[in-house]
C-alpha cells in the first residue's frame, strides 16, 4: 500500500471512536458516473470486507484481489470508496465504529461505576482481539490508517479519565488523585498504541487492553480485590 498522505482527513474527528456513541461513518458522494449501492448491498460488502481485512491485513490486498474473493467487480468497491487507500480506510472506520456500538451495549448494562470502567476497558480489548497482528502492524505502518487509531486511543483515554474523574467526585470510588490515574491510564493507553507495551510483555493489543481493565479496577474500587 502506498504511503502517500490521502486527501481528506482520515482521523474521524472525533467521530466513530470507541467514546462516540451513535454515530455513523459518513460517506463519500459517488460523483457523476460512479456506480451506486444501495445501504443493504454496502453494508454486506463492508462487512466481508471488514472480516478479509482483521483477518489477514491489508498490505499486500489489490483491489482486484478482493473483487474476485468477494465475487463482485471492481466498479462496486470503488463504489463504497473512490481508491483502494480510500477503501481501507472505510473498512477501518466501519471496524471501529461497529465495536463503539458494541462497547458501549455493554458498558450502559453496568450500573457500578468501577465495574463501568473494567467494562469499557475489557470491551475494547474483545473487539481488539478481533484484529490479526497482520492487521494491527499493517494499520500502524501505514501513516494514514495509524491516524484512525490514533484519534481512537485518544478517544478510550478520554472516555476513561471521564469516568475516573466523575466516579471519585460522586464518592462511588475511593479517594485516589483523579488526574493522577487518568493520566496514568493515558500513558499505558499510549504504550499499547505505540507497541511499547506489546512489544516487552508479549500481549496483543486486545489482550492488553483486557489486563489494563482489571489494573484500573483495582485502583479505583473501594473494595479490596
Amino acid at each position: 500500500m502506498s504511503r502517500d498522505a490521502v486527501p481528506e482527513q482520515l482521523g474521524l474527528g472525533g467521530s466513530d471512536v470507541f467514546v462516540e456513541r451513535g454515530q455513523r461513518t459518513g460517506r463519500r458522494s459517488t460523483g457523476a458516473g460512479r456506480k451506486r449501492l444501495d445501504d443493504d448491498r454496502r453494508e454486506e460488502l463492508l462487512g466481508r470486507l471488514q472480516a478479509i481485512v482483521l483477518t489477514e491485513g491489508f498490505a499486500r490486498l489489490t483491489v482486484d484481489t478482493l473483487a474476485a474473493r468477494l465475487q463482485c467487480s471492481k466498479s462496486t468497491l470503488y463504489a463504497i470508496s473512490s481508491s483502494r487507500h480510500h477503501l481501507v480506510a472505510t473498512v477501518l472506520k466501519s471496524f471501529f465504529r461497529d465495536a463503539a456500538e458494541q462497547v458501549e451495549k455493554e458498558v450502559v448494562a453496568v450500573a457500578d461505576p468501577a465495574q463501568q470502567i473494567a467494562t469499557y476497558l475489557a470491551a475494547v480489548g474483545r473487539q481488539m482481539q478481533r484484529m490479526s497482528v497482520a492487521c494491527y502492524e499493517d494499520m500502524l505502518d501505514d501513516d494514514a490508517t495509524r491516524e484512525i487509531y490514533t484519534v481512537n486511543s485518544l478517544a478510550a483515554t478520554r472516555r476513561v479519565r471521564e469516568m475516573i474523574h466523575a466516579g471519585v467526585e460522586s464518592g462511588d470510588f475511593r479517594s485516589v488523585h483523579a488526574e493522577f490515574v487518568s493520566r496514568s491510564v493515558g500513558l499505558l493507553i499510549d504504550g499499547i498504541h505505540s507497541r511499547e507495551l506489546l512489544d516487552s510483555t508479549g500481549l496483543s493489543s486486545g489482550d492488553a487492553f483486557i489486563e489494563l481493565s482489571d489494573l484500573v479496577l483495582g485502583a479505583v474500587s473501594k473494595t479490596p480485590r
